[in-house]
């Protein structure tokens, strides 16, 4: 239960953050996601660095679940997908990777449209 907790409070956290992220009035004129493209490399960048110092540095269990599962998952889940990747890549499961990556894109992109088209787009 103390997990759940560790994990909620850090998704609180990084939720907030997100939320907070999106209030900065930046909106190109190209239509481009900047906020959503910083927070995703951003997370992206905390989780591998909380990987490789948590794991070389032994930090407590609790503080790498708070900050990979909880931060970095109410920040953005973009970073464990990141991290799983590249967990796969160093791995040497680079076909495995690579099928992940394409799948989660078509799958996430198609089920939004199913999504938009079934229930009316926004």
């Amino acid at each position: 239960m103390i997990n759940c907790i560790v994990v909620g409070i850090g998704g609180f956290a990084g939720a907030v953050m997100r939320y907070l992220i999106g209030l900065i009035p930046i909106n190109p004129e190209n239509g481009f996601p900047v906020k959503t493209f910083c927070i995703n490399v951003a997370g992206a960048f905390v989780i591998g660095l909380v990987a490789a110092l948590g794991t070389r540095n032994s930090w407590n269990p609790r503080l790498i679940l708070f900050l990979k599962v909880g931060l970095c998952g109410g920040f953005t889940t973009f970073s464990s997908f990141a991290l799983e990747t590249d967990q796969m890549i160093a791995k040497g499961q680079t076909v495995t990777a690579a099928l992940y990556v394409i799948l989660s894109l078509c799958a996430g992109m198609l089920a939004v449209s199913a999504a938009q088209n079934i229930f009316g787009r926004v």
